[in-house]
């Protein structure tokens, strides 16, 4: 199945304590339908010292987060969208936000 969000998007969380927050797509890992995005479901991780170089205390960092909980921000409107997929002219799949009809991909 196509990926419907992708690394380097923008997108908005829909559910959750993080609810309306918006960020761009860190990474995503598509066998466990989860995404990072870039300051958006924080946690914070006690880290041992790692020698000089790396000293120990309390981190924040982002938590994965479920791909149904995202939605894609439509670069036309700049507000929530769903994600299509159309064929062009030249048989290349690209994805299509809903509303608009607005191409995603370059």
């Amino acid at each position: 199945m196509a990926a419907k969000i992708k690394k380097g998007d923008r997108v908005q969380v829909l559910t959750g304590r993080d609810k309306g927050k918006r960020g761009e797509v860190i990474a995503v890992m598509p066998t466990e339908s989860r995404a990072l995005v870039q300051g958006v479901n924080l946690v914070k991780r006690h880290q041992k010292p790692q020698g000089m170089n790396r000293p120990g205390g309390i981190t924040e960092k982002e938590a994965p987060i479920h791909l149904s909980n995202l939605a894609l921000i439509d670069p036309k409107s700049d507000k929530p969208a769903r994600v299509g997929f159309r064929l062009l002219e030249d048989g290349k799949k690209v994805r299509v936000a809903k509303p608009s009809g607005e191409v995603l991909d370059a």
